[in-house]
């Protein structure tokens, strides 16, 4: 990593890390602990923005009122109307009063239940999807955990929880993953194009389920969506309501499977730790809280200026971007004793993984059961469990995640 100084931007150092390059993604947190050691903020030129790499800096970037999500839309506009029109309305990539409407109305959907409700029935379905994993560990040798648990696990979640028929549930997961690509930067034209084309798909699907639960409404969260009515009367517009829809997918899956992969590995890298779950389940929520803070599923977190904004001594003028690199603040010294240690008892742990602010994650209730009953079951069912292979790691940067995790047993 080379550092300098920007002759523009003399408050601000100049990174450079190269976040295509395989050695990096394997382990970015060396060169993150170079970033930090230099300076909290820096400016990355290739992927032309401000990176904040300290908690505090990190911290401030996404409290700050005058840091928002605004959104662009992705250019050209004409070849991307789906994607653009899910993210012009979806409550995080606004700003109040529209996010503060946004957010209340799906709150006090959510707020009717529907994560409790679906409690029991995330614990027996991580336990059904772990009894698969085990049955072909026992009879192959080795299974995939991503495979079998942790990518089935939250899309079956999200489906249940939005009223997805069985019959169109495996429809969603590679519409997320083409979608979220979306987010990297210096995506190749043609994942470009998957990504629109999946959006278009899913934003006909979602208006197609919005049409009969308002026809015939059920017990699920997209009936509740539709029926929701501020004190003012507000509602949700359909555009607004399939956006919300795609957002509590793509968000729901893409970092319950990345905290599951990444944490399995990194417990499996570090088996004094595991043992430690297996003999003290009371572990778990504090086992959760550490392996999204060890290995972080989301990388960067961009804000935009709407006034000027000091952060670490360097000024975002309006229109420009900062973002908070996650997996940087993560491991910050001034915060976390020993950051580099895996230790599933760590407590305080004040990670950024779920954001900060009015943008503060609204399903993290739901992910953190989801990710207690996914390592609760494999805990309990496969307790001798070590890596059967070095797992594959995905090539993106700002979503961190394993293409496979093939698990055997002692």
């Amino acid at each position: 990593m080379d550092a300098g100084r920007r002759d523009d931007l003399p408050s601000v150092i100049v990174a450079s890390f190269d976040q295509h390059d395989p050695a990096f993604i394997a382990d970015p947190y060396p060169a993150f602990a170079a970033l930090r050691a230099d300076g909290e903020v820096h400016w990355h030129e290739e992927m032309g923005i401000a990176l904040a790499v300290s908690h505090a800096a990190a911290s401030s970037v996404l409290k700050h009122r005058s840091l928002g999500r605004i959104w662009t839309d992705a250019k050209p506009v004409e070849s991307f109307t789906s994607f653009n029109l899910l993210h012009r309305n979806s409550m995080l990539e606004n700003e109040p009063p529209t996010h503060s409407r946004l957010r209340r109305l799906v709150a006090a959907a959510f707020g009717r239940g529907h994560v409790e409700r679906l409690r029991p029935w995330i614990v027996e379905l991580a336990d059904r999807l772990v009894d698969e994993l085990v049955a072909k560990v026992e009879s192959e040798g080795q299974a995939d955990l991503l495979s079998h648990v942790a990518a089935p696990l939250p899309v079956e979640v999200i489906a249940e929880l939005l009223g997805v028929p069985t019959r169109d549930r495996a429809l969603l997961q590679p519409w997320s993953n083409a979608i979220v690509k979306m987010y990297e930067y210096d995506l190749a034209p043609d994942k470009r194009a998957a990504a629109e084309h999946a959006a278009t798909e899913f934003v006909a699907y979602l208006r197609e389920l919005v049409a009969l639960r308002r026809a015939t409404p059920g017990d699920d969260l997209v009936s509740d969506l539709v029926a929701v009515t501020g004190t003012d009367g507000a509602k949700l517009t359909e555009d607004e309501l399939v956006a919300t829809a795609v957002l509590l997918l793509m968000a729901g899956h893409e970092a319950t499977v990345n905290v599951i992969g990444n944490g399995v590995r990194a417990l499996m890298n570090h088996p004094s730790e595991w043992r430690r779950l297996v003999a003290d389940p009371t572990l778990l929520p504090t086992a959760v809280e550490e392996l999204i803070r060890y290995d972080s599923p989301l990388q960067l977190f961009e804000r935009t200026a709407t006034a000027p904004v000091t952060i670490a001594g360097h000024v975002v003028e309006p229109g420009q971007k900062i973002a908070a690199l996650l997996g940087a603040a993560a491991r910050d010294p001034e915060v976390f004793a020993d950051p580099d240690t895996l230790d599933i008892g760590r407590n305080p742990n004040p990670h950024l993984g779920f954001g900060m602010g009015i943008h503060y994650c609204l399903g993290a209730p739901l992910a953190r059961i989801e990710v207690q009953a996914a390592l609760s079951s494999l805990a309990r069912k496969l307790p001798n469990a070590e890596l059967a292979a070095e797992p594959r790691r995905r090539a993106e940067f700002v979503i961190r995640g394993l293409h496979d995790l093939p698990l055997t047993s002692a």
